[in-house]
């Protein structure tokens, strides 16, 4: 089991097939102080690959040391990340929990989409570059696989970058990449996808911070900074 204080956790199975299964949260108490009236929820990074059906769990008290495990269906199409998250009460405060997500792997992959990068390069007369940057681990030997990258802008703008064709062999880390040249200023939100012909395997997300002009002029060298996953991306 895994610890993020003052709660270890543990879900499972991690591997499942595709359709309606059960997955069991399981939670213990690993600090001293009581959690009551707590409100358990199993929560999707990417619900489009794999949902949560029904509502959270009430539990009324869970004493330092105590062990609990909660029951939840997920609808699952391929794999994705799920979290845990609990809200109730520590003594006379309120109490707020969080756990990373789990990657939780759907049937049989040919790959995974392990993690997803995005650094800029600027350039005076064409604005900032940004390459993005996905590995991709083979499950098997693998061939004819699709990764796309999409962008959010600052705008609220949407931007393709082109598809790249992934192979492979098992065991092995391809890493593959893309780039996109932009004027805007702000955050951008890229996504990584990758798709066995119409099934999507695999999402990856990063987030990537361009300071403007004036932005720069106060932070000398870090108009171009890169940035770090966000798994799932939180992911997935």
């Amino acid at each position: 089991m895994a610890v993020k204080h003052p709660i270890m956790y543990e879900l499972s199975p991690q591997k499942i097939d595709p359709g309606t299964r059960w997955l069991t949260l399981r939670l213990k108490n690993v600090g001293e102080e009581a959690l009551r009236s707590l409100d358990v929820r199993l929560n999707s990074l990417d619900t489009y690959s794999i949902s949560v059906q029904g509502l959270g769990r009430f539990w009324g008290l869970l004493a330092g040391g105590d062990e609990m495990e909660f029951p939840f269906q997920v609808l699952a199409d391929s794999s994705g990340r799920l979290y845990a998250s609990i809200d109730g009460w520590k003594v006379d405060e309120r109490f707020h929990w969080e756990s990373p997500g789990v990657l939780i792997s759907v049937g049989e992959p040919m790959a995974e989409l392990v993690s997803l990068y995005a650094v800029a390069d600027e350039h005076p007369d064409k604005g900032v570059a940004i390459r993005c940057e996905a590995v991709v681990r083979g499950l098997c030997d693998y061939e004819g696989l699709e990764l796309s990258f999409l962008a959010e802008t600052p705008r609220g703008e949407l931007m393709e970058l082109p598809t790249v064709e992934a192979a492979g062999c098992v065991g092995e880390q391809q890493i593959y990449g893309a780039q996109m040249e932009t004027d805007q200023a702000g955050l951008f939100t890229i996504h990584a996808y990758l798709n066995e012909g119409p099934r999507r395997i695999g999402h990856e997300i990063t987030h990537l911070y361009i300071l403007s002009v004036e932005e720069a002029a106060l932070s000398p060298g870090k108009r171009t900074p890169r940035s770090s996953p966000y798994s799932s991306s939180r992911s997935t």
